[in-house]
């Protein structure tokens, strides 16, 4: 274990919101919808599905250490009922 104190942490870049084709279950970035089309579906069938949701992702938060290279995470607890 290292006598690093972890006081410069940097804040990771989160995890970019995801999006499923509701026909082929294909989960990608938006930024990956170059025609604005499910690619799978089209490659598949040839057809142009353009109907996606959004799939949460979760709350984890990443740091690094800029001492020591560490990461960090941080999870917030679930409610328990």
């Amino acid at each position: 274990m290292s006598d690093c104190r972890h006081t410069q942490l940097v804040l990771l870049p989160m995890n970019q919101p995801r999006l499923r084709c509701r026909r082929c279950h294909l989960t990608l970035r938006a930024e990956e919808l170059q025609g604005g089309y499910c690619p799978e579906c089209f490659q598949a069938k040839g057809e142009r599905h353009y109907d996606f949701e959004t799939v949460a992702t979760n709350e984890e938060v990443k740091y690094r250490c800029e001492q020591c290279g560490a990461i960090i995470e941080y999870r917030p607890a679930s409610p328990t009922m």
